[in-house]
């Protein structure tokens, strides 16, 4: 998994290229802590993702538990069909902004 961090002023994007599982969700989880605090909107870019396991929606459900007390907002674009047959499986698709 490789992860670019992108600012525009204080919305940052993260574009995440690979797999999402069980060892590589700790340092996704990991980046997006050390920026808490840095950004006032938070943009996942999917674009280049292949796979998430279920490690990997802990991560998201857990940043968007992070952020919605400060109304931070969280959204996640550019998602491929399998990707997006999983968190549509998972019924995350109802509990996340996936555009």
């Amino acid at each position: 998994m490789n992860i670019t961090k992108n600012y525009n002023e204080k919305e940052l994007t993260l574009s995440v290229e690979g797999r999402i599982d069980t060892i590589t969700s700790q340092e996704l989880d990991k980046e997006i802590n050390d920026e808490l605090g840095n950004f006032d909107s938070l943009i996942m870019d999917f674009s280049d993702l292949e796979y998430i396991s279920s490690a990997g929606l802990r991560v998201l459900i857990a940043t968007q538990k992070k952020l919605k007390p400060d109304n931070i907002p969280f959204v996640i674009k550019n998602v491929n069909d399998a990707v997006r047959e999983i968190l549509r499986m998972s019924g995350f698709d109802k509990i996340l902004k996936i555009e």
